[in-house]
């Protein structure tokens, strides 16, 4: 009974152990992911160690030196498997592969292990409580790597872990009564249960496999949300590098059709500035004197207008203020302190003169058309008041209010 229980449990085993190899096999090819790689040896390993059961059972080998291979083989190949379990629990817990002195280490002690395992476990019993030991242990302290780790979606893996190791243990102490005999060496459910505990085995194995598929795609999830959200950082940052203009850091004229439907139900007044004689700066004093001058003069806006005021560069050396439900005395005062403040600027450089074109245009007013219209008059009144201009002079051009309805000027 006993006999023909074990092996249907070792057979459901290596069936078991034979599909989830596979599957990790092809996981591991299809993905690519450096975690799956002790898994995916671990499980082809735990073949090896099922392959010399098979021999065993079918060879029943007379030679003990042929014992000898066969025991040694079996220790070899299934302690691996539990180490390259547990180093499959430190990649996920640590974010890092066991560092390869280590595991050069830990293959020599696993080999010494074997070797002399090999000779001093000479029956089943032997080798079962011994291996039992190390599986508990080496399974034990994958379950507390993964506990103590709080490691995202790692609770089906830590449990596979700890049921495996448990179950190990009382193994253990089942093939222990098998070598000190006592009174629990004649209870019957000893006996059922070392010819059958492979299939336990099998249940935990499947936990564990379960854990570490939920585990990667867990870490890929996490890793994919934080990738998309690097991407909108990107992104924004590039629209930032759209929408701003690099050398003044205020707003193009790319923000003027945002602006302008957040003025839509307050109204606003538009004021155009277009710096005189920009060129002939250029022209005297080069391109980085006239740059200077451009951000002089942003500065001066942003410190003039109000902080629910808009400064955009609107093209070459032509600024637009968008100042919403303003009070036409305050745009005025406003406007004779940038004057003032332009006229007692100690910074080394030209001095810096203004044409202002303003617009007051009521809620739901079309912005864009007025700006639009407008600036070309302003700009050409400018021109035709060069010569006239003193120090610090202003060229105000006043633009026309136009409505979605009508227009006027």
């Amino acid at each position: 009974m006993e006999l023909l229980l074990w092996r249907w449990s070792t057979t459901a085993q290596i069936t078991s152990a034979l599909l989830i190899a596979v599957f990790f096999f092809v996981l591991g090819r299809s993905m690519h992911r450096v975690e799956l790689r002790p898994w995916v040896h671990a499980w082809l390993i735990n073949l090896g160690a099922l392959l010399v059961t098979i021999i065993f059972w079918f060879a029943q080998p007379d030679s003990q030196l042929a014992f000898i291979l066969l025991r040694g083989g079996y220790l070899f190949t299934k302690t691996m498997f539990v180490v390259l379990l547990a180093a499959g629990a430190w990649r996920f817990s640590r974010g890092r592969e066991v560092p390869p002195a280590l595991r050069r280490g830990v293959i020599a002690i696993v080999a010494f292990y074997a070797v002399i395992g090999s000779f001093v476990f000479d029956d089943i019993n032997r080798i079962g409580t011994a291996q039992s030991v190390v599986i508990a242990l080496a399974l034990g302290t994958g379950a507390v790597l993964l506990l103590t780790s709080n490691l995202p979606a790692s609770g089906w893996l830590a449990a596979g872990f700890a049921a495996r190791a448990l179950l190990a243990a009382v193994e253990a102490l089942a093939h222990a009564t098998r070598l000190f005999p006592g009174d629990w060496s004649n209870v019957d459910g000893i006996g059922l249960f070392l010819a059958a505990y492979s299939s336990l085995d099998t249940g935990a194995e499947w936990v564990i496999a379960l854990g570490c598929v939920l585990t990667l795609y867990r870490k890929i999830q996490l890793e994919l949300t934080q990738s998309n959200a690097e991407l909108l950082e990107a992104k924004e940052a590039l629209q930032q590098l759209v929408d701003r203009d690099p050398l003044t850091g205020l707003a193009n004229r790319r923000a003027l059709p945002i602006l302008y439907r957040e003025i839509d139900d307050t109204g606003a007044t538009i004021l155009f500035f277009d710096l005189n004689d920009f060129k002939q700066i250029n022209d005297s004093y080069g391109h980085p004197t006239g740059d200077d001058c451009l951000k002089r003069f942003a500065a001066a806006l942003h410190a003039v207008f109000r902080p629910e005021d808009h400064v955009i560069r609107y093209a070459g050396d032509e600024f637009v203020v968008i100042a919403p439900a303003a009070d036409p005395r305050d745009i005025e005062a406003r406007l004779h302190t940038l004057r003032d403040r332009l006229k007692v600027d100690r910074t080394p450089g030209p001095p810096i003169r203004f044409s202002v074109g303003q617009a007051v245009v009521p809620p739901h007013g079309d912005a864009e058309a007025a700006l639009h219209e407008r600036t070309k008059r302003c700009t050409g009144i400018k021109r035709r008041s060069r010569a006239g201009l003193g120090d610090g002079d202003v060229v105000r051009c006043r633009l026309s209010v136009i409505c979605q309805s009508s227009a006027s000027g």
